[in-house]
């Protein structure tokens, strides 16, 4: 069974460290008909009082308005890859060492498993490392 390994919009924005912090943001993107594949929070410890929040997908121009509206914006400094396809001991290990020995530095990496399906989110610092990634990942993955 084949990976699926594409280039993805995360979209960030500050939320506050409050209960219903998180709620209030997501219930304008709910609104809109947006469904979360990936979603990301925490506290910001070096701003007291705020969080951070990434997500995706963000589809079409209503759903773009009101993330937007709330706060959240794409950034030039994080790109993503997502990386889905079927779970195997040592996946994590086999990407992360394909694109180190690429000479590739990660961001960030999220990864979970549901049953016998994976999915990773993948975050670089430039678009031309995520797009070397992609390729490197399909030459691993195959």
């Amino acid at each position: 069974m084949p990976y699926t390994i594409k280039k993805v919009d995360v979209w960030a924005g500050e939320i506050a460290d409050r209960p219903g912090g998180l709620a209030d943001k997501l219930s304008a993107l709910s609104d809109a008909g947006a469904n979360f594949e990936f979603l990301i929070s925490r506290r910001a410890p070096d701003k007291p009082g705020t969080g951070v929040v990434f997500l995706a997908p963000i589809k079409g121009a209503k759903q773009k308005g009101a993330a937007q509206a709330g706060g959240l914006t794409t950034t030039d400094s994080l790109h993503s890859v997502r990386v889905e396809g079927p779970d195997r001991a040592g996946l994590g290990t086999k990407m992360s060492r394909a694109l180190a020995d690429a000479g590739i530095n990660l961001r960030g990496i999220s990864a979970a498993a549901l049953g016998r399906r994976a999915v990773t989110y993948i975050a670089f610092d430039s678009a031309a490392d995520a797009d070397t990634a992609i390729r490197v990942l399909k030459k691993a993955l195959k």
